[in-house]
């Protein structure tokens, strides 16, 4: 066994001052730095310290009805990455963007931007959007169809990565002897035209230092789980028990040879939303802080979104109403089930249920002594559930220091987690080698 497959990956999942949806409300955060940048550079320092595979923001293209009660995601998160990239050297930085809501061309010269400006720690997590204010914010009427939306972005990632191979890795010439800056031989016309899009290129970015970003999915539908094993090397996923955690990853590993794939190619991180104190009692005291701290209000609202049913005037202590079928949700098909299961496999009051999300919108909760968090992490890694993990810390920055600081030690003395870092690109901390472009001579003669 490689040292590789001993140890597993850590990614930072950063939000605002927390993932916990009061916590800009609770005394251990600031509220104010949601507004500022040099927050969010600290968090990338205390990553990088903690020797993290990549820090990774999250992204929503409206506000929504809920401004009142919403601590927002302020910065557009490519843009903030840039940011941070100037105050880390190691941690991977890795973005999300919408391929419903953007142009290939556009967002392909953003991350190749992102990647040159940080040497090649820039990453993409790929979305569809499934959220009704969004699709009001870019001239629809109703969120597309989900069929449509994955169709719209198999050919949106084909098409981006053309995009970024358009430049061999030896285009660049930069002779002041001669007067050439590229080589035009390497430099590749694309005359791209397939149904929902026609694009000429190249790209207007040279070929960046990992060839193209690490390519990140988070959908857990059907649609999802198939454009993973297709496109994505590493997947962020919400899955609560260590059953549940097993089945998606056999269920996502079993579909790669489909696509000429290994299972080393992709990555499985569930999220883990970790509350840690000295005692398991002062960790569960600390999770009902926050707890106590939701506005129901709010929480209703976001509830409501994401079961596709009205529930801002429902009774807190009763049951769920009836719910919608998955086939006539068009949002997030996957965060549907996983909370509709929740509330039925534990017969939840609609108070408890949105008390047991407010962490991490259900993504698994986990109160406990630094011990304890990583004896649970080391068991669903050992027991095929995980090739690592998406840390989300409830409450910045001392949630994320506290699990530097406290957990990662005990992995790394367990063998666990890397002691410093071994690549530098996001690529190859995850264990990837960097990508030859598709018009280079030596790819074309090998697939000829």
């Amino acid at each position: 066994m490689s040292q590789s497959d001993k140890t597993f990956h850590i990614n930072a999942f950063l939000m605002g001052v927390g993932h916990h949806e009061a916590a800009w409300r609770h005394p251990r955060t600031e509220e104010h730095r949601v507004l500022d940048v040099e927050h969010f550079r600290e968090l990338g320092r205390i990553a990088e310290r903690g020797k993290l595979d990549s820090v990774f923001f999250a992204d929503g293209l409206a506000i929504g009805p809920r401004i009142k009660r919403n601590a927002l995601a302020v910065f557009e998160p490519v843009t903030l990455l840039a940011a941070i990239a100037t105050a880390t050297e190691h941690v991977g930085l890795i973005a999300t963007a919408s391929t419903t809501y953007n142009e290939p061309f556009t967002l392909a010269r953003k991350f190749a931007s992102l990647d040159h400006i940080s040497n090649g720690r820039a990453g993409w997590n790929i979305v569809t959007s499934g959220n009704e204010d969004e699709a009001f914010n870019y001239g629809y009427d109703s969120i597309p169809e989900h069929a449509r939306r994955y169709e719209r972005a198999q050919e949106f990632v084909d098409l981006a990565i053309r995009l970024w191979d358009s430049w061999e890795s030896d285009a660049v010439v930069l002779d002041p002897e001669t007067g050439i800056f590229a080589d035009p031989d390497k430099v590749h016309t694309l005359d791209y035209q397939r149904e929902r899009f026609k694009v000429r290129g190249p790209l207007n970015s040279p070929r960046s230092p990992q060839g193209r970003p690490l390519l990140v999915q988070a959908g857990s539908s059907e649609s999802g789980k198939e454009f993973a094993a297709q496109y994505a090397e590493a997947v962020f996923t919400a899955q609560r028990t260590l059953e549940e955690g097993q089945q998606f990853y056999r269920d996502l590993k079993a579909r790669l040879p489909k696509y000429g794939r290994s299972a080393g190619e992709l990555k499985v991180l569930p999220g883990l939303v970790p509350f840690i104190a000295d005692t398991e009692a002062e960790a569960r005291a600390l999770e009902q802080e926050f707890t106590e701290l939701i506005s129901p209000d709010y929480a209703l609202r976001q509830l409501s979104n994401l079961l596709g049913i009205d529930l801002t005037e429902h009774a807190l202590d009763a049951p769920l109403p009836p719910l919608p079928a998955e086939s006539e949700i068009e949002g997030g098909k996957s965060r549907f089930t996983l909370v509709k299961e929740l509330a039925e496999k534990e017969e939840l009051t609609v108070r408890q249920l949105i008390g047991k999300l407010g962490g991490g919108r259900g993504h698994r909760t986990f109160a406990g002594t630094p011990e304890q968090i990583a004896d649970e992490l080391q068991t669903w890694f050992e027991q095929g559930a995980a090739d690592g993990f998406n840390i989300m810390p409830p409450y910045l920055p001392g949630g994320l220091e506290d699990f530097v600081d406290r957990v990662v030690p005990i992995l790394q003395e367990r063998g666990l987690f890397p002691t410093d870092y071994t690549a530098t690109t996001l690529r190859g901390h995850y264990g990837l080698d960097p990508v030859e472009s598709q018009f280079a001579p030596t790819r074309t003669q090998a697939t000829a």
